[in-house]
């Protein structure tokens, strides 16, 4: 039976607790931890965090690949009354450096590559830099098991740091209680149970892919940390470790219809789930032809307030683009720029899973946690998404397009503002424009115009040095001159345009 709806919020390393002693928790590389394997641990690693962090509320940042690590720190952290950190492993220094600054972390644990990359000046004065084999080893060498905590469930447990259409990225601060209610929404509608096993191949400094984890544990179920290289990786796993449940993204979705899957695949395969980005008609009936026995379950989400939208299954067949209904702890309201309730207009997400806000920020606050409109059951505060949105005469939700200059490639939500100043950090071009063009695979593949007497290889290989794959331009354009509207500015507008003709 699915797991109950409970909307009382605990500590969030109570998710030790719903397990069964004997059974497998996490399959790691070289072993596989049981429930009471993964309490123990999870128990230890706090306690080794209050000998070296021992002031409540410090920030301790993560950088490295799935491992045990990564995935028992943000249950760790809790327990021991701090806010992890989780930093994309995909990030390069540049990000990095800013993330370790804007939080003011006071401890950094990550592998010995990524680490090795980090220049003087990078970390904050007072911030520890370990290695994640030292710690763990240190937390295993320690007899004391730090208990259960009684932590406020609306304290800050964790910050996510996510690209804005502007800016460097901001940190979401979430609480115990957003994560908790998270994984209590997610556990319950997609209907899994403790014999579930999940392939968690999405990052895990994602609230998606962090979810993965916390949802799997809140039912009992089981984690198989996966870092691909291949698409045909992911079917192996697949079948090597009996997965019921498999999340993605759009574009691996398109790469995974593409393989050939092993009968062993694909029949133990319970539910298929969809985030960052909308799937196709094409590719939600692809997917159904491939693993015509599993739920899908098309859904609609946003750092700021986790998840807002998920699909039925029973309703992907007939309305295969919609982004359905509210999950279970979610408010979802169309509104007008009056702030009434409309058939299209922006979504504005409310109730218990919003979050506190962006760290050190309130400017950037404000303009996307605003008080909840009249009509809002729950009230208090609200997140303005930015995205307009339509309801049907059924209720379900569509996406009709982004407000903001967000470009979304391979499931990442990539500034453009960003990728410019890294570009015009290399001081070779003086002025430099990003922004996304629709790609079937990628969703968006970035397309830079920049202005200078520099050459396209030169300039690539600048970039590979501060900027992480994701976020390596598709295309490069050099001009002479950056075409300028009536107000003076840069034709962003033109230059799309420009680009569209060049893919038609």
């Amino acid at each position: 039976m699915p797991i109950a709806l409970d909307p009382q919020p605990y500590p969030l390393d109570h998710l030790t607790q719903y397990g069964d002693d004997t059974r497998d928790a996490l399959v790691l590389r070289g072993e596989t931890l049981s429930w009471q394997d993964l309490r123990s641990r999870v128990g230890a690693l706090a306690a080794w965090l209050v000998q070296q962090v021992p002031q409540k509320g410090t920030r301790i940042a993560s950088w490295a690949a799935k491992g045990e690590l990564t995935c028992l720190l943000p249950l760790a952290a809790a327990r021991a009354g701090l806010v992890h950190v989780p930093i994309n492993p995909l990030l390069k220094r540049a990000q990095v450096a800013h993330i370790l600054g804007d939080c003011d972390a006071s401890m950094l644990i990550g592998n010995t590559a990524r680490l090795k990359s980090l220049d003087d000046g990078d970390t904050p004065d007072n911030c520890a830099v370990i290695e994640d084999k030292v710690a763990l080893s240190q937390a295993a060498d320690l007899d004391a098991n730090l208990a259960i905590s009684d932590a406020d469930p609306e304290e800050l447990v964790a910050i996510m740091y996510t690209s804005g259409s502007t800016g460097r990225p901001k940190g979401v601060m979430l609480s115990h209680a957003n994560l908790w209610l998270g994984a209590v929404s997610v556990a319950h509608y997609l209907k899994m149970e403790a014999d579930d096993r999940t392939l968690a191949v999405l990052p895990l400094s994602f609230d998606y892919g962090q979810n993965q984890l916390l949802s799997t544990w809140r039912a009992g179920g089981c984690v198989v940390p996966l870092d691909y290289l291949m698409p045909r990786d992911v079917t192996k796993a697949c079948a090597k470790y009996h997965i019921t449940t498999l999340a993605a993204v759009p574009p691996l979705w398109v790469q995974l219809t593409e393989q050939d899957w092993p009968e062993e695949a694909a029949t133990n395969m319970r539910r298929l789930t969809n985030s960052g980005g909308a799937l196709t008609t094409d590719l939600v009936r692809y997917l159904r032809r491939l693993l015509p026995d599993a739920d899908l379950y098309p859904m609609y989400g946003l750092t700021e307030a986790f998840r807002s939208t998920y699909l039925d299954p029973a309703l992907v067949d007939t309305n295969p683009t919609s982004m359905g209904t509210a999950i279970p702890f979610a408010e979802i309201l169309v509104v007008d720029e009056a702030g009434e309730v409309t058939d299209e207009g922006e979504l504005v997400h409310c109730g218990p899973l919003v979050a506190q806000g962006y760290w050190d920020d309130p400017e950037r606050t404000a303009r996307r946690f605003k008080p909840a409109p009249k009509a809002s059951q729950y009230g208090g505060t609200a997140v303005f998404s930015g995205d307009t949105v339509q309801r049907d005469g059924q209720g379900l939700l569509y996406f009709v397009a982004r407000d903001d200059a967000m470009i979304k490639s391979a499931g990442n939500r990539i500034s453009p503002q960003e990728i410019e100043e890294a570009v015009l950090a290399t001081n070779l071009v003086s002025e430099a424009v990003a922004f996304g063009m629709p790609d079937d695979r990628l969703g968006h593949a970035i397309h830079l115009v920049v202005r200078g007497a520099v050459s396209e290889n030169d300039l690539r290989k600048a970039l590979r040095i501060d900027l992480p794959n994701f976020m390596q331009p598709a295309d490069i354009r050099i001009v002479d001159a950056m075409p300028l509207n009536p107000n003076g500015k840069v034709d962003r507008s033109l230059l799309a345009k420009e680009a569209l003709e060049k893919l038609a």
